[in-house]
């Protein structure tokens, strides 16, 4: 990047440059972010609203006075393009760069710090001058695990969202491997886009989005169409997708505090059923959709008179017994114990919760935990063979454990002898030699 010598210029010469040599940037083109490129980028791709862009920048005042440098610091600065999170000048202009692009930037008070200015540092109604590197940028990740990256072409209109269970209209284009494999308008509901042969990824994203986006979603296997693949659109196993989302309207759901009880009863019913579906098509995480969707509604509700305090238990009970299940089925042990605890906090002697937690436990090699509560199930029902045969399996994996440690103790004792009769033989060594030269 280049120095303050280049920022070094008085206002009116600066002027005078970018009137020379500047492109204005803004989508008004009022002349408020102006750019004049001092090294060009990398020809390739350009960051997009809601990437995280990471630059090294220095800002000035238009009488030359340094204000701010992350130069200085020996540190770039990163954050979420489009995002509100710094100047609009800044959100406005590296749209407009490309990897490794240096330029020079004026801005004008309603693209910076405006009439407030910023107190000990920009005075009020201040234009300022930005030199700035965009070092790097790459998509906005929307799930922990980064299996969904989301890219934004067009940004959307409001500030709402649709939410789980919304109907939604949009436009998509799935393509594998730079292969486009489905093109149309498709019409689905937020956690069942299964239905409609809209792969995970494309449904978990919706409650990103806002009418009128289109954005282009990366998606890893898990989002995609998993292990299976799809054969019908020639798409194989375990490929990477990539999936262009346009928004076109949806219609939000009612959320939870919008329903009175009886309502989230009668929907609890079929939410179950088409949790219970995805079940046995394999579908667990879109089962998981629905399972949590049920217990939104009712883990807060007390309900009125012991009748329809035993529907909302039962239903919970039932959920969270079926949650565990789906993420047995996913390995994802630690959220398999979470949703047994939850249902042994309901019912302490609950057989399948016992059960499925020992099963985790036995999975995540807790093997003394395990085997209490395959013993818990057996007090429970003495006739389970299935939990006789987990707790042999525990004590033999007990049993195996203490010899490896065992063998692991050994070892190491016997490394410190052999490092002690070393160290003792070196000594005598020692001693030796110096009682032979004093005898001579």
């Amino acid at each position: 990047m280049t120095t303050d010598k280049d920022l070094s210029m008085d206002g009116q010469s600066a002027m005078a440059m970018f009137a020379a040599k500047g492109i204005d940037v803004t989508p008004n083109k009022d002349q408020g972010v102006v750019k004049v490129v001092k090294r060009q980028g990398v020809d390739g791709e350009r960051p997009m609203m809601g990437d995280r862009v990471t630059v090294h920048y220095t800002g000035k005042l238009l009488n030359g006075k340094k204000f701010d440098s992350s130069l200085d610091r020996k540190e770039p600065f990163s954050f979420n393009l489009g995002k509100g999170q710094v100047i609009k000048a800044w959100d406005i202009s590296v749209l407009s760069m490309q990897k490794g692009e240096v330029c020079t930037l004026l801005c004008k008070p309603e693209y910076a710090y405006g009439s407030a200015g910023n107190p000990g540092k920009i005075p009020p109604n201040s234009s300022l001058l930005f030199e700035m590197e965009l070092l790097s940028f790459e998509g906005e990740v929307l799930t922990d695990d980064g299996g969904i990256i989301r890219r934004i072409k067009v940004k959307g209109d409001g500030y709402t969202n649709p939410n789980d269970g919304a109907t939604v209209d949009v436009h998509l284009e799935g393509s594998c491997g730079g292969r486009l494999f489905d093109s149309r308008d498709v019409r689905f509901t937020v956690g069942e886009a299964e239905d409609k042969g809209v792969p995970l990824g494309v449904d978990r994203a919706m409650e990103k989005m806002q009418k009128g986006e289109c954005c282009i979603l990366h998606l890893k296997p898990k989002y995609g169409f998993g292990r299976e693949g799809k054969p019908e659109y020639k798409v194989g196993p375990n490929k990477d997708l990539v999936y262009e989302v346009t928004l076109k309207d949806f219609q939000r759901a009612k959320e939870s505090w919008e329903m009175d009880l009886n309502e989230k009863l009668e929907l609890a019913s079929g939410v179950k059923h088409k949790g219970n579906q995805y079940f046995k098509a394999g579908r667990f995480h879109q089962a998981i959709i629905q399972y949590q969707r049920i217990v939104s509604w009712l883990e807060m509700e007390c309900g009125v008179g012991m009748e329809q305090q035993k529907r909302i238990q039962d239903f919970l009970l039932i959920s969270q017994l079926n949650l565990a299940l789906c993420f047995l089925r996913l390995k994802e042990f630690s959220h398999v114990v979470e949703n047994c605890n939850k249902v042994i906090e309901l019912d302490g002697k609950n057989e399948k919760a016992l059960y499925r937690r020992g099963e985790a436990r036995l999975l995540r090699n807790e093997f003394s935990l395990a085997m209490a509560d395959f013993q818990q199930v057996l007090q429970v029902n003495s006739s389970n063979r299935a939990a006789r045969a987990q707790i042999s399996i525990c004590q033999r994996k007990i049993r195996e454990h203490h010899e490896q440690d065992k063998k692991i103790y050994a070892n190491m004792f016997q490394k410190f002898a052999e490092y002690d009769a070393k160290v003792c033989r070196r000594n005598m060594a020692v001693i030796k030699n110096k009682t032979k030269q004093k005898n001579e």
